[in-house]
């Protein structure tokens, strides 16, 4: 068995291993718990050592704003996709997937397959391109996280005043927000990991280390998934694949491009999983929620924990299966094949409920005739 399947299933038994602990670990404080410690400790960490690394390179500049590009036009596209599955894009499952779903996970889905089967020039366009989804999933995800939850309090108790103060303290507030600012102020002045204090350096990395462990424990542990939603999802999930392959296959013809390893890095980075921190963004505004007794609540967070835990082995899968078959899906044509295939499997749950719902209604008409 190879390094990168290894690797995928490694952080799929993890969230196994969480679900199990559900019997030995409470839902409430002690997950809560396992939460903060993520959102104020692994996760900055890991974040500011990934900016402290950043080495930019002027021949891969493109790739952020390439992957920035994607992650809008697919959050563009993400109320269509709800639509199909039958959510609606404004109610609180709406918001998170909304969240969620243009956002990518590559350095839990798709890096150790990069580097597996593509090797580390390949490795290096794919966390360039990266940078360009940070962005995103921090800072516009955040925004736009913050602005709904506004949206959905009551206007005249929160003037646009109070509501900008809000911001503001939530943006210099967040640990996250914090760690980021500050790598940023270092790196400016060409300050990078190895250049700070030994000590430093080795707490940061520890706390980094844990980051993927505690993340896919804690998915285990607090998701809850219907056997409803359980479908739900995979078609949402499905489709987003199929968007995103079709997506691909535009740039490919528009850009006539011919290199294999260029087209199945695109694919595979594409096909990332969900990132985890939009959830953290929404895990921070529903903790306001709460203390604040809010009875409308912004997000639905077992909702967004479901896209998690689904995404990633569907990501992982989909990934391995398509750089595992050589340069299969480097031809456009077999790109557009998949594509229909996944939609067609994707689009099979809400037909099935449209067909049993018309069903229903016609068996209800049938028996008011009766009746009558």
């Amino acid at each position: 068995m190879d390094g990168a399947l290894e690797k995928s299933i490694s952080f799929i038994l993890f969230i196994i291993i969480g679900i199990i602990l559900k019997k030995k670990i409470s839902v409430g404080d002690e997950t809560n718990g396992l939460k903060k410690i993520i959102l104020t400790l692994a996760l900055p960490a890991t974040i500011f050592i990934a900016l402290l690394k950043v080495k930019i390179d002027g021949n891969l500049v493109l790739f952020p704003l390439l992957a920035l590009a994607f992650n809008v036009i697919l959050f563009a596209v993400t109320p269509l996709l709800l639509k199909i599955i039958g959510v609606d894009p404004n109610s609180d499952k709406g918001r998170s997937a909304k969240l969620l779903i243009p956002s990518l996970a590559p350095g839990l889905s798709c890096f150790a397959f990069i580097l597996e089967f593509l090797g580390d020039g390949y490795l290096a366009k794919a966390a360039m391109a990266d940078l360009g989804n940070k962005f995103f999933v921090l800072f516009l995800l955040y925004l736009i996280a913050l602005k709904w939850h506004y949206n959905n309090a009551d206007f005249e108790a929160n003037s646009l005043k109070t509501k900008l103060k809000g911001l503001l303290k939530a943006l210099l507030y967040e640990p996250v927000n914090i760690f980021i600012i500050v790598a940023l102020v270092l790196v400016s002045f060409g300050i990078t990991l190895d250049k700070i204090p030994n000590f430093l350096s080795m707490t940061l990395s520890r706390l980094s280390f844990i980051m993927t462990p505690l993340v896919l424990l804690f998915i285990g542990l607090a998701v809850k998934i219907k056997k409803q939603q359980f479908f739900q999802l995979f078609s949402l999930l499905l489709l987003r694949a199929s968007f995103t392959l079709l997506l691909i296959a535009g740039v490919i013809s528009f850009a006539d491009l011919t290199v294999t390893k260029d087209i199945l890095v695109m694919i595979a980075f594409g096909l990332s999983s969900a990132s985890f921190w939009p959830f953290a963004h929404i895990s921070a505004i529903h903790l306001k929620e709460t203390k604040e007794k809010t009875v409308k609540r912004t997000f639905d967070i077992n909702f967004a924990l479901s896209i998690l835990a689904l995404s990633l082995p569907i990501s992982v899968l989909l990934i391995l299966g398509i750089l595992t078959a050589g340069d299969t899906f480097a031809k456009i044509s077999n790109i557009f094949i998949l594509c229909g295939i996944l939609f067609f499997i994707g689009v099979l749950y809400p037909i099935y409920l449209k067909i049993n719902k018309k069903v229903s209604l016609k068996k209800s008409e049938i028996q008011f005739s009766v009746d009558k």
